[in-house]
């Protein structure tokens, strides 16, 4: 990583971020060992990629290798964003964020945000429980927004259907779930109850223009659901 992070081009044009992507990242990826390293699920745990994600991943991929689909990932965080818009790519690149002169920081750590994160503190709730566990809790209808982020990717059948359960029970009219995926599609469709489902709809072309503007480039997928009955 060291001499990727001295070779980190300056916040300038995409298309110089094109160019350190395929002369100096592009060509990793065809190499044995790399190709070997991304086959095996215990190499990608410590990158967060545990082995129900794999699994979603590695379908993609004749060779059950994550080589191609982690290529296609890095070169969106790489070329997709200009690099003073994306702290995502300095923290992968760089391992910090950006000074003032180079990018922007992320809203939440911006000077003059501080003041109303303080302010707003004490509305923060931590439940130490299961998403399902703390809806159980809660009045029918009686919730408007759900933030999944990508904790069903390691669900099994019982558990997509426990949590959707206690979802569409406590959903108010017109809420809305968002959360993304490993892999790009759904992992709702065939997995969780029609019955449940049938009270959803999916956004699909919104989900799929918000998902390309996913500076991080880490997961497939992000997805909306609105309920609807």
């Amino acid at each position: 990583m060291a001499s990727i992070r001295a070779s980190l081009p300056t916040p300038a044009r995409c298309a110089e971020q094109r160019q350190f992507f395929d002369e100096r990242l592009a060509p990793l990826f065809d190499r044995p060992v790399i190709r070997w390293i991304t086959s095996r699920k215990s190499s990608l745990f410590g990158l967060g990629i545990p082995p129900q994600q794999f699994d979603e991943l590695a379908s993609l991929s004749e060779e059950k290798s994550l080589a191609g689909v982690l290529r296609h990932r890095l070169e969106k965080l790489c070329c997709h964003f200009p690099l003073r818009e994306n702290y995502f790519a300095w923290q992968a690149f760089a391992r910090r964020y950006p000074m003032p002169h180079e990018g922007e920081l992320p809203d939440y750590l911006q000077a003059n945000r501080h003041e109303t994160i303080r302010n707003n503190a004490e509305r923060v709730h931590v439940h130490h429980a299961s998403f399902t566990e703390l809806l159980a809790k809660k009045p029918a209808g009686s919730v408007d927004r759900y933030v999944l982020l990508d904790a069903q990717d390691w669900m099994n059948d019982r558990q997509l259907n426990d949590l959707w359960t206690e979802i569409t029970r406590t959903a108010a009219e017109g809420a809305t779930v968002i959360f993304r995926t490993a892999a790009e599609a759904s992992i709702l469709e065939g997995r969780v109850s029609q019955t449940l489902l049938g009270q959803w709809q999916y956004d699909a072309d919104q989900s799929q223009a918000l998902n390309l503007k996913d500076r991080s480039a880490i997961y497939g997928g992000f997805h909306i659901y609105r309920k609807t009955a």
